[in-house]
């Protein structure tokens, strides 16, 4: 027996938030340590840590932005067309009666103006500093769900101080610098759903909605960020639940930004690393970046960061997410993947997924009016496709940036994508298989996944 299921463009696709014709929404985190290779990269905004204990060690009357975000970072990167986004952190320990680093700011309950109120007096001076040199958005604070005692605990407040945390900072941010824009901090996801809780996000939505002031200050945020790393089907699932949280409670016009994405490779021959689980090649990683860039946007993100460019100051044996080699800073194959990314797929206006349970396949519509699909396979099955050509030829691109020139027969193009590497454990196929791109005029698509039995085609969603 035969299973359909038809890709066809003309159906409901997710729009992309309106990009300016030259917007690059492709980042990647603290790209400062090597800015000719990130320049290189072609990346379109980096993230970096605003330490606030560095910025005012000893009181809140001083502010030395240079100790932590050195002039040099924020020129090399307005050289080279780069966005710098802040993630506010690490409360100082002169400012908390609580824990350096993760204590609630004292005064943080006050009026902005009070100047007892020291996380409202910080982030005035910071928002005014930095605007003079294009900085103007600010992500507050990092994961803070993740209670103490547990790995990455940074923020020892709970959900009301969070809230306030956001809050404050947002109306003294526009005090300092009226264009300035909040973004709410990445949290972990997988702690409250293998734990059968409510999201913490859910959560904090709920109470900004419910805030009687919220309404006149714009709800106190412009953006939402995730992190999501490792399980490449996962990617698409997670942003489109967070998008829904985000419309159920009102805040249709707030953007998702995907601030950390990646595998981290612990079986690179030149960096091994030892851990439990995800077992992941230096072929894998290139493969997830693409396929968690590619997802996020059919999922509705407005922009994806790689984390992170370099694993500074990292042990013998450390885990190593980045994307040049910690042994010799050379670039690993990610790198050149998400180049390719950043060159293939920038500009679109609207994208589209549908999978099976051999393939995944993804088509993206440009401002210039082409169509870039891309394609890889969930398991260890080598997977065809066939593909409807809309002209006399199209361009196959493969996930390190080659590109062969290619032409229909019979109309249609046939594409093979190579089995994924999976794991002999409950863990199965964590990253899929290489990826591909295709590129063509747009037009009527059909695209039909052919196995030994079956012709089996996909409809975009």
């Amino acid at each position: 027996m035969r299973k359909i299921l038809i890709l066809c463009v003309l159906l409901i696709s997710i729009s992309i938030a309106a990009q300016e014709d030259d917007e690059n929404i492709f980042g990647i985190v603290e790209g400062m340590w090597y800015p000719d290779l990130t320049c290189e990269l072609g990346v379109g905004w980096e993230r970096l840590i605003f330490d606030w204990s560095a910025h005012q060690p000893n009181n809140a009357d001083e502010f030395v932005g240079f100790l932590n975000i050195p002039d040099e970072w924020i020129v090399a990167a307005n050289n080279c067309n780069r966005e710098i986004i802040a993630v506010v952190k690490n409360v100082p320990a002169w400012a908390t009666d609580g824990l350096p680093g993760a204590g609630v700011p004292r005064g943080l309950y006050l009026p902005v103006d009070d100047p007892q109120n020291v996380w409202a007096n910080f982030m005035r001076m910071t928002a005014a500093y930095y605007a003079p040199r294009g900085i103007n958005r600010f992500i507050i604070l990092n994961e803070p769900d993740i209670e103490a005692g547990t790995y990455g605990f940074e923020f020892e407040g709970d959900l009301e101080d969070y809230f306030m945390m956001v809050k404050v900072a947002s109306l003294a941010a526009k005090q300092g610098n009226p264009a300035a824009q909040i973004h709410l901090a990445g949290t972990t996801y997988w702690h409250d759903v293998n734990s059968g809780e409510r999201l913490y996000t859910d959560l904090l939505l709920e109470r900004i909605a419910n805030d009687p002031e919220g309404a006149e200050h714009n709800y106190y945020f412009d953006a939402l960020s995730l992190h999501i790393y490792f399980r490449t089907d996962t990617v698409y699932d997670i942003v489109s639940v967070y998008r829904g949280l985000l419309d159920q409670h009102g805040f249709e016009d707030k953007a998702i930004w995907v601030t950390e994405t990646n595998a981290s490779p612990n079986l690179d021959p030149d960096w091994q690393v030892t851990r439990p689980q995800f077992q992941i090649t230096l072929e894998q990683q290139a493969s997830f970046v693409m396929q968690s860039a590619a997802q996020a946007l059919a999922a509705g993100a407005e922009r994806i960061a790689v984390y992170k460019l370099y694993d500074q100051f990292l042990p013998a044996g450390g885990e190593s997410f980045g994307i040049l080699n910690p042994a010799d800073s050379t670039p690993r194959p990610a790198f050149y993947t998400w180049q390719t990314v950043i060159q293939h797929l920038n500009h679109v206006t609207s994208a589209a997924l549908d999978r099976n349970d051999r393939v995944v396949v993804i088509q993206a519509i440009h401002t210039d009016d082409h169509q870039t699909i891309v394609a890889w396979a969930r398991t260890e099955q080598t997977a065809t496709l066939e593909i409807t050509a809309t002209a006399d030829k199209a361009y196959l691109i493969d996930q390190y940036g080659n590109q062969t020139v290619i032409r229909p027969q019979n109309g249609v193009y046939l594409l093979t994508l190579p089995g994924a590497d999976c794991e002999d454990s409950e863990e199965g196929c964590v990253v899929g298989g290489v990826a591909y791109l295709l590129i063509q005029p747009n037009g009527e698509t059909f695209l039909t996944e052919i196995t030994p039995l079956n012709r089996y085609q996909l409809s975009v969603r």
